[in-house]
């Protein structure tokens, strides 16, 4: 590891990514929650949800 260089567990970059994944796994598993309950209102707010944390709709609601 060069000086400077965070270790691999604590590197912001993973720690960015592994956040972000989270995310958008929360988003899909209630995004599958407003279709199984035809919850309009719900899918709006999430995909409000979405725009506010930069991440497309596509990444969730793909196949949806």
């Amino acid at each position: 590891m060069a000086t400077g260089d965070a270790p691999p567990a604590t590197h912001p970059n993973r720690m960015g990514d592994a956040r972000r994944q989270a995310l958008v796994e929360s988003l899909r598993r209630r995004y599958r929650s407003t279709l199984e309950h035809s919850d309009a209102r719900a899918r709006q707010a999430l995909f409000k949800e979405a725009v506010y944390l930069g991440i497309q709709p596509e990444e969730f609601a793909a196949g949806g």
